[in-house]
């Protein structure tokens, strides 16, 4: 009994291998992919399409072939078929799914997977239970299944190259798909070849009511052309979903790099900031402890950059620091760091086989930050005070070689700045003390321990005390009575200067206050104001309420400012200055000669006394410069009619050439040292009397 072909469902069977194909192939790069739960979901339904493809091609191969007799199929037979489809296209994609796929391992996959598409073909002949039973030629049975193994194989290699997405992924899978249909309807039309039906031969599941051949074919048709369309449609949204989570992926990558980037960078500079520095000296000192090598740890401060932003502003200040920055980065080897601390504070780290490396690198960079800067046309000279501590000379650990270098960089302050000076534990020493002091300070005022004393303020012609200057001290419970230069350094670096100094005003107003009532109203007091009491936006309610309290006339108060400090913000300090003279508060210029005083704008000061600083007075008998600064001095403060008051006056001389010269106030331990509020009296009594 011969059988003949529908050419249309031939081509449809073909059609719906290729689709068939592609499905595995996708699935096989859904699987590359997928974790967890993801991965078994993905493979479930990637085995159900692939293998209700492969069998739907099948089924619709033996629609298209056509026997003189009513044709059906065992039901039970058919799903065995399905079963054997599925399970070995499950088998393909758990095998794509491994991270490797050997040779051994891959032929034999092939041959299970070729195996059970065999068996499948062959479970589906065997559902039309033929009567008699079909024969098959042992050539082309065994050319069916030879097929259907390297079929499987060929599917199985270019499942596994095609698994992860590319640029051309989606042709190249179309054309794998295209040989991989051709090899599958192959293996079928193989096996058919194999089949002969012989003459008077019935179909036994049409006789005994299996399924019939159209409604096998709706049921082949719709079903799988509906599995694999709502598996390739679920593909697709993965795909533009995984597509869309690599983005954002990427995007938070790129953020969360940046969120580093800006921790660990200085946001001006892009150099190391404190946290990554200190990393880095952990990691270079763990290499050098490795290699029995040393470290050098140079903290870099840069002399004069305050006034820089005081002059030009901040923005011009920041340029400056880059362009620094730049210059001692260029310095250095890529192997070692730069980094900023904030401000002007720079720290360099670098591994060196002796101190002379380090020397030599020293000696670079301060010459290097000498050279002058050019910015919009301004020419700037700065200096660097570098400290040096060295591992493991000086220090074991991060945090002790970075106390120890910035207190060798503040020893280089000390000692006249724009140099080097590496660590002694002399240094550490005086850092202790420092710390000691602060930590003492800070209770000062709770325990009483500061007190006021007052030097007297004498008229130039010899005439009696007029006031006094009240000048800090402190009864250091240990360390005795220390002056100001003791910790008033301290006290301004902390911000503790600011309620020591509201305790300074009152202390010294009360004081005025019981002179008055003791009957000298005629006297007056001078407070000096530090940078940050006099940048307060509280001062001009912080005068006023003192005065208030102690009842004073506004007028018997003199505030003391630096020139320096009265010329960092000129138009906020002639906007402060000119709210205090309103009230009455008189206003002096302090250490003036040692600042950059403008003329224009010191005419414009509300200021009622002008102080010559004592450096123009000590050597005033023996240096014509001096004398001549002074006698300048005088003269503008006449011309702006200022008093003119010099300080450290400490000889007969100096007393007569400051007179002779026209100082109205005089000031000095030739005419008064400091003295307790006691003492203070009685000198003003007996020189009365």
């Amino acid at each position: 009994m011969v059988g003949t072909y529908d050419p249309p469902l031939v081509v449809f069977s073909l059609l719906v291998a290729i689709l068939a194909s592609y499905t595995a192939l996708d699935m096989a790069g859904r699987l590359a992919t997928a974790q967890g739960r993801g991965l078994y979901g993905w493979m479930a339904g990637g085995a159900l399409a692939m293998g209700l493809g492969i069998w739907s091609m099948h089924f619709i191969a033996m629609l298209a072939f056509n026997l003189p007799i009513p044709v059906g199929y065992d039901l039970a037979i058919t799903l065995y078929s399905l079963a054997a489809s599925v399970g070995a296209s499950a088998y393909a994609l758990w095998l794509v799914s491994r991270p490797r796929l050997p040779l051994l391992r891959l032929l034999a996959g092939a041959v299970l997977m070729g195996s059970g598409i065999a068996a499948m073909h062959y479970l589906g002949m065997a559902a039309m239970r033929m009567q008699p039973g079909i024969d098959y030629d042992p050539l082309w049975f065994a050319a069916s299944i030879l097929v259907a193994i390297a079929a499987s194989g060929a599917a199985l290699w270019i499942a596994l190259r095609l698994r992860r997405e590319g640029r051309h992924t989606r042709l190249l899978r179309l054309a794998a798909s295209l040989v991989m249909g051709l090899a599958i309807v192959g293996m079928h039309y193989t096996g058919m070849a194999a089949a002969d039906f012989p003459a008077g031969s019935f179909c036994g599941a049409a006789v005994d009511g299996g399924l019939q051949s159209r409604w096998l074919a709706v049921l082949v048709i719709v079903t799988t052309l509906g599995i694999i369309g709502i598996t390739l449609i679920a593909s697709l949204f993965d795909k533009r979903l995984h597509s869309r989570t690599g983005r954002l992926v990427d995007s938070l990558a790129r953020a969360n790099q940046d969120l580093v980037e800006a921790a660990l960078h200085d946001p001006l500079t892009r150099l190391p900031n404190r946290m990554l520095l200190q990393d880095r000296i952990e990691q270079a000192i763990e290499k050098a402890r490795r290699h029995d090598a040393s470290v050098a740890v140079m903290f870099c401060d840069l002399d004069g950059f305050k006034l820089v932003n005081d002059a030009y502003g901040h923005q011009f200040g920041d340029r400056l620091l880059m362009r620094m920055a730049e210059r001692v980065r260029d310095l250095l080897r890529p192997q070692d760091t730069l980094a900023r601390l904030g401000g002007d504070e720079f720290v360099v780290v670098l591994g060196v086989e002796s101190t002379d490396d380090a020397v030599v690198v020293a000696e670079r960079i301060t010459a290097a930050v000498a050279e002058p800067f050019v910015i919009d046309a301004a020419e700037l000279q700065l200096s660097a005070s570098l400290g040096i501590a060295l591992y493991p000379d000086d220090a074991t650990s991060e945090r002790e070689l970075m106390a120890h270098a910035d207190a060798a960089m503040y020893h280089t302050k000390q000692s006249g700045r724009n140099g080097y000076t590496f660590f002694t534990p002399a240094m550490q020493a005086s850092a202790s003390r420092r710390l000691r002091l602060l930590q003492d300070l800070r209770r000062a005022l709770a325990r009483d321990e500061l007190l006021l004393h007052y030097q007297p303020k004498f008229p130039a012609s010899g005439q009696p005390v007029i006031g006094a200057e009240a000048l800090l001290r402190w009864q250091h419970p240990e360390l005795g009575l220390l002056g100001p230069d003791a910790f008033i350094p301290i006290a301004e670096r902390s911000g503790l200067i600011l309620p020591i100094g509201d305790w300074v005003l009152d202390r010294a107003c009360a004081q005025l206050r019981a002179w008055h009532d003791a009957g000298h109203g005629h006297w007056s007091m001078a407070v000096n104001l530090s940078p940050l009491q006099f940048a307060s936006p509280s001062l001009v309610e912080t005068v006023r309420q003192t005065l208030q309290r102690h009842a004073l006339d506004p007028g018997h108060l003199t505030l003391e400012v630096t020139e320096t400090t009265a010329m960092k913000d000129v138009e906020s300090s002639l906007q402060l200055l000119n709210t205090l003279t309103a009230m009455g508060v008189k206003i002096a210029i302090d250490d003036f000669g040692t600042g950059y005083s403008s003329l224009l704008y010191l005419k414009r000061m509300p200021a009622s006394e002008l102080k010559i600083d004592r450096a123009f007075v000590r050597d005033l008998e023996s240096n014509s410069e001096d004398a001549a600064i002074v006698s300048s001095i005088v003269a503008l403060g006449r011309s702006l009619q200022l008093q003119v008051v010099a300080e450290g006056v400490e000889t007969e001389a100096q007393r007569d050439f400051l007179d002779q010269l026209g100082c109205d106030l005089l000031q000095g331990y030739h005419l008064g040292k400091p003295m307790d509020p006691e003492a203070f009296l009685r000198q003003a009594v007996q020189a009365g009397s």
